[in-house]
């Protein structure tokens, strides 16, 4: 069944590769009927990552052929078209069911999500609660993913004293949070402006900076088991190896330039990380429905303005996610 009504959309795109300000435009684009498996999505509200930043700056390559090239990893909105066949896991159910249209729902990994609609794979759709609000659901999977990737591959359990590098970020505080609910002793560092925070979250914060390894010290006595990096400074890899903390625990999204020290990097490309990714959507759905897991909305942007909301985001700016409204 299927909506005719959405053939163009207007979309976020890099004319170019460099500044999002100067080379980030509207382009009106053409929407595909969905084949097979695919849906059509009106795009209700998309988060902006660091990620996406990274593409429009070609830190992932810069091939012309690319441009202009579609932004935008994560979304969330209301089916307007249905091909054949598509199907999501429906937790409420426990099982497969038919997606239909008027369903609202997440999409991750979305590809183009900074747009007023986009074509998806039924595999990255996934059913939106009623009570979760828009803008957290586009703003939820891929930090609270790529959290439950860290604390699954560290292997976060009772009895854990955890450091979470940059724990008031958008991954920080959600690994804060899995690693709390393991039932980990969590040290935080942060800012001081976010400290509070954080002692809100069961985290013990402490700031980074020189002199953080004593700091650390000074709140685990009995030592630090695991650590979780999600800035990827020499600094917090430094820290957790000076600290004890066997590099087979020290689990980073960041650092890859210290993949030499036997730490472990997860970027969710395969085999386990994206396993762990996978398994961890419904239960990150579901908890943020319920209030058990906290996704803080800092700011909202319209699409125009979706270069700008790129821009401030690779600067100091307030704790939570970036979010678009089409």
């Amino acid at each position: 069944m299927a909506d005719e009504s959405l053939r163009t959309a207007t979309a976020m795109v890099a004319t170019e590769y460099g500044d999002p300000t100067t080379v980030v435009a509207a382009r009106t684009v053409d929407i595909a009927p969905p084949g097979p498996g695919q849906v059509v999505v009106a795009v209700r509200a998309a988060g902006v990552n660091p990620v996406d930043g990274k593409v429009v700056r070609g830190l992932f390559g810069a091939d012309p052929a690319a441009l202009p090239r579609r932004i935008g990893s994560e979304a969330a909105g209301v089916v307007t078209a249905v091909g054949d066949g598509a199907r999501y896991f429906d937790p409420d159910d426990d099982q497969r069911r038919d997606i239909c249209v008027g369903d609202e729902v997440i999409v991750y990994r979305a590809v183009g999500g900074y747009a007023q609609a986009l074509l998806a794979d039924d595999t990255s759709v996934h059913p939106k609660p009623a009570a979760l609000d828009f803008p957290v659901a586009a703003g939820l999977l891929l930090a609270g993913a790529t959290a439950a990737d860290m604390v699954g591959a560290a292997d976060i359990r009772a009895g854990d004293t955890v450091v979470v590098h940059g724990g008031a970020g958008a991954v920080g505080t959600v690994a804060v949070q899995l690693a709390r609910k393991a039932g980990a002793t969590v040290i935080a560092t942060a800012a001081p402006r976010n400290h509070d925070f954080l002692r809100a979250l069961g985290a013990i914060p402490v700031a980074y900076g020189e002199g953080v390894a004593d700091r650390i010290r000074g709140a685990a006595p009995g030592g630090v088991t695991a650590a979780l990096d999600t800035v990827g400074t020499d600094e917090a890899i430094d820290t957790s190896l000076a600290l004890g903390v066997p590099p087979t625990r020290i689990v980073s999204i960041a650092a890859f330039g210290r993949a030499d020290d036997g730490i472990v990097i997860v970027d969710g490309s395969g085999g386990d990380s994206k396993r762990r990714r996978e398994e961890a959507i419904a239960g990150l759905i579901a908890e943020a429905t319920s209030g058990g897991l906290v996704v803080e909305v800092a700011k909202t942007f319209p699409l125009a303005q979706a270069g700008a909301a790129l821009d401030e985001l690779a600067r100091a700016h307030p704790r939570g996610k970036f979010v678009l409204l089409p």
